[in-house]
């Protein structure tokens, strides 16, 4: 009779166990899938992984609908070896044999194994076990949404409020942990590294941070005679030129050199003959707020490469161009018409000369450093922010691993500094 007991309770044991293994495949596979290629093969038209996208969306539910019913199945296994097995083992032994019998079958065969599989082959696991997880969904769904609403009820008392739609990990953040991931593992290289970043940041980064601050900008007084005006233009170097009346503030419009040339050519070379105010530009201010994604998309839409950045009182802060913004992906982008300036220059004891003036951003690029630029657009702002005063010539500080030394200053402003190479991390 006891062998019969066992032979009767082995192949439900063997089902149960079996579909329990399929349940962890499901909800590690489903985890760990590559969404990129997911989607592409939905694209491609296959089935099964519109599905397993389907399911991913509401993934919440899933996951719930998948524990729900993962835990349902084993209980009941363990209950039936229980029942069985104290028939074997008169007492509280049978209780004992049964867990110790359950949790090895479990732990091995429903657990371990299952999701090793589904590690080493996520996408096409998850392709695979799609249907059968769909009607999981489907049956333990809405239950699964209940426990759900009972946990959030329950954790509202303790300050814990939890939106049904929070998605812990942004998209964004997970390409970024996947970039770093394979550039330490020495598979993205350091350029693509820093270009692939520089397009994430797009969305957090202001243009006030990338911006030619107003005291570099080069303006042309719309008051000069025509010749005047074009030799300023030539001198100035730049196609687009701010020009104002009166005083810099008050910028009435926007010269493009082409226009320029155009007028003396139609004029037959008179260029006292021109009329520069008909050549002037309406200027296009944007809130120095205004994100490098929204300045893009606003660029390309309106066709102008060109907008001077203005503060919440209207007072011109600076200009930004489509280049500032590319420059931001790809790195400085040159010409044989741009002065290359002094900037960073690197000494054989590791550490570099900077001008006050360099961004934080490009200075990490350049010497693969991490200096942080939360706080601070420049190197010498970042110094001030640090020391919370304007440093004197001579002082040095150490902040980041780094030492900070200022070699020179104008007035106010931190002109030059030497910045030593990072330290070692002290260990404990």
């Amino acid at each position: 009779m006891i062998w019969a007991l066992i032979a009767g309770l082995a192949p439900t044991l063997v089902f149960l166990l079996t579909l329990s293994a399929l349940i962890s495949a499901a909800e590690t596979s489903m985890t760990a899938a590559s969404r990129g290629r997911l989607h592409q093969l939905e694209r491609d038209g296959d089935r099964a992984a519109r599905r397993v996208n389907r399911l991913i969306a509401n993934q919440e539910t899933m996951i719930g609908a998948i524990l729900l019913s993962n835990n349902v199945i084993n209980i009941g296994a363990a209950a039936l070896t229980t029942q069985v097995l104290s028939v074997v083992f008169p007492g509280a032994m049978g209780a004992v044999v049964a867990t110790v019998v359950m949790t090895v079958l479990v732990v091995i065969f429903s657990e371990i194994l299952p999701k090793t599989l589904a590690i080493a082959r996520a996408d096409d696991v998850a392709r695979a076990l799609s249907l059968p997880t769909y009607w999981v969904v489907r049956i333990f769904g809405p239950i699964a949404n209940g426990a759900q609403w009972i946990v959030r009820h329950t954790l509202r008392p303790f300050g814990i409020r939890l939106d049904m739609g929070t998605d812990v990990l942004a998209a964004h953040e997970e390409i970024r942990g996947a970039v770093e991931y394979h550039h330490s593992e020495g598979l993205v290289e350091t350029r693509d590294r820093y270009m692939l970043g520089g397009v994430l940041d797009l969305g957090e980064m202001t243009v006030g941070e990338v911006m030619v601050h107003r005291r570099s900008i080069e303006m042309i007084d719309g008051e000069l005679k025509p010749r005047e005006i074009l030799a300023e233009a030539l001198e100035a170097g730049h196609t687009r030129i701010p020009i104002y009346r009166s005083e810099p503030e008050n910028v009435v419009g926007v010269l493009h050199v082409k226009d320029l040339l155009s007028a003396i050519v139609r004029a037959d070379g008179d260029i006292d003959a021109i009329r520069p105010d008909e050549l002037f530009r309406d200027p296009w201010f944007v809130p120095e707020t205004t994100t490098l994604k929204d300045q893009l998309a606003a660029f390309l839409k309106r066709q102008n490469h060109f907008a001077l950045v203005v503060d919440e009182y209207g007072a011109i802060e600076g200009l930004i161009t489509l280049e500032d913004i590319l420059e931001e992906i790809v790195g400085e982008i040159e010409d044989e018409h741009d002065v290359a300036p002094a900037g960073v220059k690197a000494s054989e004891d590791g550490s570099v000369s900077v001008e006050g003036s360099v961004t934080i951003r490009d200075l990490n690029r350049a010497m693969d450093w991490s200096l942080p630029d939360e706080e601070a657009v420049t190197v010498a702002g970042l110094l001030i922010h640090e020391a919370q005063r304007i440093p004197d010539v001579g002082e040095a500080f150490a902040f980041h691993r780094h030492r900070f030394k200022v070699e020179a200053r104008k007035g106010n402003q931190i002109t030059l500094l030497k910045i030593s190479a990072p330290a070692k991390p002290v260990e404990d």
